[in-house]
């Protein structure tokens, strides 16, 4: 479906969530070092559940390695607060790309400022300066889906009110 990069994720919990997420999307998350944790961190098993041992992940040594393979453009999306340009104002496809930065630092400045044209940003009230970055990721990823939702597969669910009567 989708590839949710994670450049130099810090929080454990955070990327045990988004984990979780890919699997229930179908989209594949791609985690790029150095990681502020070890994969296999507690927090971030017990953040993703049983959902992590389905997890289709890809770790990058280094942005650099990851850029190489898969340089920007019309299918990359960079998530960042220094932009106007809105994350529902982009045209998403099955197969973009979506970059996030690490919960403390965001995305490199040059390659935002490269690469304006493929920022998005969530828009935010006064006060905020931020989202969390689990937040950040369903966010922009559902209005991905949204956009593709034709032809999702969605997952069967067994205990649902219908069955259970």
């Amino acid at each position: 479906m989708f590839n949710i990069v994670l450049v130099e994720p810090q929080i454990p919990p955070n990327t045990g969530t988004i984990g979780r997420l890919c699997v229930n999307l179908g989209a594949t998350l791609h985690l790029v070092k150095p990681l502020g944790f070890d994969i296999d961190d507690k927090a971030v098993t017990r953040a993703g559940l049983d959902y992590w041992k389905e997890l289709d992940l890809v770790v990058w040594n280094s942005f650099d390695d990851f850029l190489e393979a898969h340089p920007i453009d019309k299918k990359t999306h960079l998530a960042t607060t220094k932009t106007d340009k809105l994350y529902f104002q982009a045209d998403f496809k099955k197969g973009d790309y979506i970059l996030f930065g690490s919960e403390t630092k965001g995305l490199r400045e040059d390659i935002l400022l490269d690469n304006a044209e493929q920022c998005i940003t969530i828009p935010m009230g006064a006060k905020g300066r931020s989202l969390n970055l689990g937040i950040s990721v369903g966010i922009v990823t559902y209005e991905a889906l949204r956009q593709n939702y034709n032809g999702f597969e969605k997952i069967t669910i067994p205990n649902s009110l219908e069955e259970s009567k």
